[in-house]
């Protein structure tokens, strides 16, 4: 079951989330999406199993965290929104990227390898 995506935010960047510690494993999924709520890289590392659901789960709660930036980017011009929103001790960031093609896909995978690492090293 896919859920629908909510109104995008008024900016043209990107917005990246990172969700840690699924529901009290050593998960994390990094997700980034363009301003038209579609998913451009999505990066699930850590040790636990995976779930069937996860994909869904996370979809969600994109979406949902989604609606607090929205929200938020009519009460300030920061670039960067620290933590908006915990679910099930999950922790979603936020951060709008100015530097970015909007619409492209991230296929690097040099960025991909990059992400994986840091996520090693800060997991």
């Amino acid at each position: 079951m896919k859920f629908p995506p909510p109104p995008s935010p008024s900016s043209s960047s990107t917005i990246a989330l990172k969700l840690g510690d699924y529901i009290m494993a050593t998960t994390a999924c990094f997700i980034i999406v363009s301003r038209n709520d579609i998913p451009i890289y999505e990066a699930e590392v850590g040790v636990a199993a995976k779930r069937e659901d996860a994909a869904q789960l996370h979809q969600f709660i994109l979406h949902a965290a989604l609606d607090i930036v929205q929200d938020l980017a009519w009460t300030t011009s920061a670039m960067y929104l620290k933590s908006v929103d915990r679910f099930n001790d999950l922790v979603v960031s936020t951060l709008l990227n100015p530097l970015y093609l909007p619409g492209s896909r991230i296929t690097s995978s040099h960025f991909d390898t990059k992400v994986r690492a840091l996520a090693r090293k800060y997991l």
